[in-house]
């Protein structure tokens, strides 16, 4: 681990964003350019002391979740992100159609995004960012285990994730799943992570496994869904999805029609969710143990 090169890298990556690059309020009037270190840590969902530590030189050697998470706070590319693994003393994720380091171009529209949930997924259904929202609406991907934060894995081998929909919408909602997951692996026949996958569905759900043997292929680029939010109640929503220019990465806008009882509670949701979310909000390095 290169402590010194770290250092300075970190520092040099975090003074040439501007808050509104990051999708924050720039605030009162800054005498140095750039994030502020604070600002950087609750991106990365670390405490401010450890991230100052880092660069100050005297940090411990951060995790490979740790450093996706800076990667994805500080908008480095692919080449950077390595970069900074190297740095870290640790071996970057290596490439792959399911990589979870997510495009700077997506994580810019998520960031400018703040009064409409969003959220960035693989092709295999990993959530790999979501904005404030998105929190809101879904609840905080980021701080459950990664089994948990694979829509597709958690719809069918944890009922509760149901909830979220209505009963009369489930069976359409698992058919979806099934048929994008069919499409991703026959585009990716050699995927090892797609294959188990599937073989892990196939093994601990028998609805999958009944869906899987009907051979339905769709990839969903649009759709309109019903959310069963536990505080303001039902909001129907419209979802549009914008696909990565290798298509391995979505980003899915949610938004309520003008004038609907759906836009009166997704903008209740931006009031109460968000100020939920800000008093439980860790200021722990777990949180930036994501994928």
């Amino acid at each position: 681990m290169d402590r010194a090169q770290l250092a300075d890298f970190l520092r040099r990556s975090r003074v040439r964003l501007a808050p509104s690059d990051v999708g924050l309020p720039e605030g009162a009037r800054r005498r140095t350019p750039g994030l502020r270190r604070e600002e950087v840590a609750q991106l990365a969902g670390m405490s401010v002391d450890y991230y100052t530590r880092l660069e100050q030189q005297r940090g411990p050697h951060p995790s490979p979740q740790l450093l996706a998470s800076l990667a994805r706070a500080l908008r480095l590319s692919s080449d950077e992100r390595d970069h900074l693994y190297h740095l870290a003393g640790q071996v970057p994720p290596r490439a792959s159609g399911t990589e979870g380091h997510v495009r700077p171009g997506l994580l810019l529209i998520l960031d400018r995004l703040y009064d409409t949930p969003a959220q960035v997924l693989s092709d295999l259904g990993d959530v790999l960012a979501q904005n404030r929202m998105a929190m809101a609406l879904f609840g905080d991907r980021s701080a459950l285990p990664a089994d948990s934060r694979n829509i597709v894995l958690h719809w069918f081998v944890d009922p509760s994730s149901h909830a979220l929909f209505p009963e009369a919408d489930r069976e359409r909602l698992a058919r979806t799943h099934v048929a994008q997951l069919r499409a991703v692996v026959a585009a990716r026949p050699d995927d090892r992570r797609a294959a188990a996958l599937v073989r892990r569905l196939l093994a601990d759900s028998p609805e999958f496994a009944a869906l899987w043997a009907e051979h339905d292929v769709a990839v969903r680029r649009s759709d309109t869904k019903t959310i069963v939010h536990p505080v303001v109640g039902e909001i129907e929503l419209d979802c549009e999805v914008m696909l990565s220019g290798a298509h391995e990465q979505r980003l899915i806008v949610y938004t309520a029609r003008p004038g609907s009882v759906g836009q009166e509670r997704l903008e209740l949701l931006r009031v109460v969710g968000l100020q939920d979310l800000s008093r439980s909000e860790p200021a722990s390095e777990s949180r930036g143990a994501k994928p």
